[in-house]
């Protein structure tokens, strides 16, 4: 039996990081309450407050480097779309072909 997407067990979030560098556009905020908001750090967001602020299409909480070790620096107080990114999903998938090639 085969599936069409990998399970998470084939991901290891914490050496890859893809789907937090791939496009400054992603890590918008979006069903976030006021208070979730306030939980963020000014300097994390972007000016437009529209989502977290990205340099050069990596999330500025991202700490680390991409495919070796990676972290959150606001882990337990991400944005929902964050939350909602799960390891060998369509988003995960992308971000990594993007980043470590169509084979990753």
């Amino acid at each position: 039996m085969t599936h069409s997407v990998s399970s998470s067990q084939d991901f290891d979030c914490q050496s890859c990081g893809a789907c937090c560098a791939y496009s400054a556009d992603w890590p918008r905020f979006s069903l976030e309450t006021d208070e979730e908001l306030d939980r963020i750090p000014a300097e994390y967001v972007a000016a437009d407050l529209g989502g977290m602020r990205c340099e050069n299409d990596r999330c500025a909480a991202l700490d680390g480097t991409l495919g070796r070790f990676v972290a959150c620096k606001i882990y337990p107080v991400r944005p929902i779309v964050c939350r909602t990114c799960m390891p060998g999903d369509d988003e995960c998938l992308i971000a990594r072909a993007r980043h470590f090639g169509a084979a990753a």
